[in-house]
Parts: structure tokens; sequence; C-alpha cells
């Protein structure tokens, strides 16, 4: 069907156009019997305003870009949810983008975000974006970077310390005895995924004896999960690890499928851990033992940072906000 338009109802109302956009957005200023004569065409059309162009017209579009890594994974989900809460309750919407672990596309979003003019932006970023980022700002859009930070200190952010995350998660490990651990993880140069491996670096050279050994994956999904458990458990016990720190929960939860599958106990054998702490961990087949991030207070502190932007707020107590590690013991890690 042909999308009914404003030249429909001034010609149902034989009406001129700019009188049947005043007797829908500034009934004041024409004749009450005009506002109904145009009202009655609209309803008998099924006319209905473009919101957006209305907003436009307003010097505003109601709209708050968000751009994410991989929406797939309940950690940006839940991420998003946060950001709607706080956005909802000031009036305004989240367009999301997800970039799917491709920078062209993440690009492709800030672009569009720049055209559609939103009133504000929430970066997670996946890689480089400092061209798009400056261009953004130089349009006037504030911009609050979202699990993570900005080196210059020019850019509010919200972040999660990584670092100590993967410290965290290792010790644990350590603590129960490991002492050859894997370090599962997607992408090297992603900054949340390198920083993991720093801490759990840290922890291993920390006490003799212990090695880690790295194992990259080319996406952080369940199935690349249980083909890399099957191929561990395809080891020998001597040549396996013996504890595992998975970059995200996707990744873990599919290792232990694999391990399993095989003939592998966990975590008697290999002890897994995960991180996120998304809502499937605690009620996978083995419960998952994961290093816990608030994503969707994340999502909304971000929001809230970002509503006071728009609103011309500055200073150092928007600067940033860091939020530390908890872990999450469950079966995975310890034998009942």
């Amino acid at each position: 069907m042909k999308r009914v338009g404003i030249r429909d109802v001034a010609e149902r109302a034989g009406v001129s156009i700019s009188t049947v956009s005043n007797a829908l957005n500034r009934p004041h200023m024409v004749s009450g019997r005009l506002v109904d004569r145009v009202r009655s065409a609209a309803d008998q059309l099924g006319y209905v305003p473009l919101q957006a162009a209305q907003q436009l017209r307003a010097g505003r579009s109601g709209l708050v870009g968000m751009t994410v890594i991989n929406i797939a994974n309940p950690f940006f989900a839940d991420m998003v949810a946060g950001a709607e809460d706080a956005a909802s309750a000031a009036g305004l919407r989240v367009l999301v983008g997800n970039s799917s672990d491709d920078l062209a596309k993440e690009r492709d979003h800030l672009e569009l975000f720049e055209r559609v003019q939103v009133e504000g932006a929430l970066v997670s970023p996946f890689g480089p974006l400092e061209p798009w980022l400056r261009r953004l700002r130089g349009r006037g859009i504030p911009v609050v970077l979202v699990d993570a930070i900005d080196d210059t200190g020019e850019l509010p952010s919200v972040s999660f310390d990584d670092v100590a995350g993967g410290r965290l998660a290792a010790e644990h490990l350590l603590a129960t005895g490991r002492r050859r651990l894997a370090f599962v993880g997607a992408r090297a140069e992603v900054r949340q995924v390198r920083e993991r491996l720093q801490g759990a670096r840290h922890a291993v050279a920390e006490l003799p004896g212990a090695t880690l050994e790295p194992i990259w994956t080319q996406r952080t999904t369940s199935d690349l999960g249980v083909a890399f458990g099957e191929q561990l458990a395809a080891r020998s016990a001597a040549d396996r690890p013996d504890g595992v720190v998975a970059s995200n929960d996707h990744l873990a939860i599919g290792l232990v499928h694999g391990l399993i599958s095989r003939g592998v106990r966990v975590p008697e054998d290999v002890a897994v851990v995960g991180y996120d702490d998304i809502e499937f961990a605690a009620i996978a087949g083995v419960p998952l033992t994961s290093v816990r991030q608030p994503a969707r207070e994340m999502g909304r502190t971000a929001a809230e940072m970002l509503l006071a932007r728009i609103n011309g707020a500055r200073g150092s107590d928007l600067a940033s906000v860091v939020y530390r590690p908890e872990l999450i013991v469950r079966a995975s890690t310890m034998s009942a």
C-alpha cells in the first residue's frame, strides 16, 4: 500500500499543505473549523505523522545511538537494556548498532548516528574509532564510552577492571591446586580480552611452577568453545591444561560441553572459569564459575552520564566509572 502523506490529507480536506501542517502541529494558528476538517481527512485516510521529521523540525531527534560488539552475547544485551532504562526515563529511545566483531560495521553505525542526528552516542568499541568519534563530537553530539577507557582522557567512560578480573579467575584456579592453566579467548587486539589475559599472566607469574598457555579463537561463541573443548580432550592428560580461563561465558559453557562429551571430567580433570556471569552460567549442565560484570548497571550508568552531557553538564565527576570484578564460584571449579 502507498503511504499516506501530508499532500494526500491536503487534497482530501481541500486545503493547502501548510494549512494541514498548522492544523496538526500548531492548531492555534488556524480556525477550529479547519482543524476539524483536516483531522477528519487524516482519520479517513489513516494518516500518521512522521515522528522523526517532527522531532528534527523541533531541533532534536529523540534518539540516543549505541554500538555494541556482539548483541548475541547476553552481556551486551543486558548492557543495552540498562541504557534503555535510563534513556526511556528521559523520554529518549536507543538506536542500537551491532558491529558483530566487524570494524567496518562499527564505523558505519557511527556514520548513521551522525546522519540521523542522535542526541548522544554510547560506544562500546571493537576497534580504533578516534576519527569517527571526533566527527560526532564536532557535530555537537556527546559521546560516552561503555566497557572501554579513553586513553586520551577526553571522553567520559564506564568500564570494568579486566586486568583484575583475569587475575581473579587465574588466582582461583591456582588456589584449587591447578598449575597448568590455559587462557582461551578471541582476537588479542580486543582490549578487554588482552587485559584479561594480562591479569591471568600476573597471577601465574607469582607462583613458581605454574604455566599459562594462550589459545586464540576466531569468535567467542559456544560452538567454537565445544570444538576447542574437544581438542583439549584429545590431548594426553599430561599435556592437557588442568585449569582454563575463558574470555567469556559462551566459550566457557561450550568448552565444558566439549570436554565432557569426550570423557574429560569437569572440574576433576579440568576446571573452567568463564567471564561475564550471564544468566545461563548458573543453570548450565555444570554450573559455571564466572567473573561477574554488572552489565545492566554499566549500561544504565553510561546512559545517565550521557544524559547529563546532553543537558550541558561538565566536570570531572562525569569523567569515568570503573567497576571491580566479583568471582562467582560454582561447580565448574569446585567438586562437591
